[in-house]
């Protein structure tokens, strides 16, 4: 199943949960399945996954009608946002290109231990059709589409799409700028749904395209797939929950999958689409922080 927050007649915001094809109002069925988190800290409770608990209040839940794309909300608040890096060779090659110390990349991407970093809190956590932001101090800023993990208590529940926004300019002059090149407000985007791990048969067989549109105008199409990470989930996973006490409900991004080319900056008024088969769009516009 997916798993999406949109308005309904009755309540500013509810779970809902599609299966083939229809929608079902799970907040409707039991009002304490009001989000994700409530959903999966049940399926934790009794000993099985999401789609399991969420199958007990179908009968129950009423049928509602698929709101506008626009209308649907951040699908997960999660307490933390992390991000691996340097687990695509694209990837690998453009922090190589933006940095003054590019030998570090490779390294890295070599190495045993994957880069991990935190990129987001809830506050700079955005939804499908919020605006992104990109940083007024920065003149080299790219949206970064992404595989996003969603994690209750460091196992993987769900799977959704990502956009790791970064500063390369400020990150290429100085690996230890790296935190004021992911973290700042809007730093992050993340929907439109949750994709259940029943859902996403191999996350390692993806496909990923990103569209950029400016003016109306498309300034960036590409497309690739998961199958390009040197890297598996669990590992990614393994290396953040390692004497780490992660909060209950979270998001770990993959890794970079598509980069622009080195002449690219995003815009304030750009918008960025990314897709995720068999998980869905996210599609955000640009502003400037």
């Amino acid at each position: 199943m997916r798993y999406f927050r949109q308005p309904t007649d009755s309540r500013s915001a509810a779970l809902i949960a599609e299966r083939g094809g229809a929608l079902y109002d799970l907040t409707a069925a039991d009002s304490d399945l009001d989000s994700f988190r409530s959903l999966a800290r049940t399926a934790s409770i009794v000993g099985t996954d999401v789609d399991s608990v969420a199958s007990r209040h179908l009968d129950d839940a009423p049928v509602v009608e698929a709101k506008r794309p626009s209308d649907r909300r951040l699908p997960v608040v999660p307490s933390e946002v992390w991000a691996a890096g340097v687990t695509y060779r694209i990837s690998e090659q453009a922090r190589q290109s933006e940095s003054d110390k590019p030998q570090m990349y490779l390294d890295v991407y070599d190495a045993d231990r994957p880069e991990v970093f935190f990129k987001a809190t809830p506050d700079r956590t955005v939804g499908p059709y919020d605006a992104v932001g990109v940083r007024r101090d920065s003149a080299w800023n790219v949206p970064e589409p992404e595989l996003g993990l969603v994690l209750y208590r460091g196992s993987i529940v769900g799977y959704t799409v990502g956009n790791d926004v970064s500063s390369r300019d400020i990150e290429g002059s100085n690996p230890l700028y790296l935190p004021q090149a992911k973290v700042y407000d809007r730093c992050c985007a993340l929907g439109p749904c949750i994709a259940s791990t029943a859902t996403v048969d191999d996350p390692h067989d993806l496909r990923i395209s990103m569209e950029i549109e400016r003016e109306e105008t498309t300034v960036f199409d590409d497309t690739t797939s998961t199958d390009e990470m040197v890297r598996s989930c669990s590992e990614l996973v393994s290396y953040l929950t390692r004497h780490n006490h992660v909060p209950d409900l979270g998001v770990l991004l993959t890794g970079t999958s598509l980069v622009p080319d080195d002449e690219f900056s995003l815009r304030p008024g750009d918008g960025v689409r990314i897709d995720i088969e068999n998980i869905g769009t996210l599609y955000n516009d640009v502003t400037t922080v």
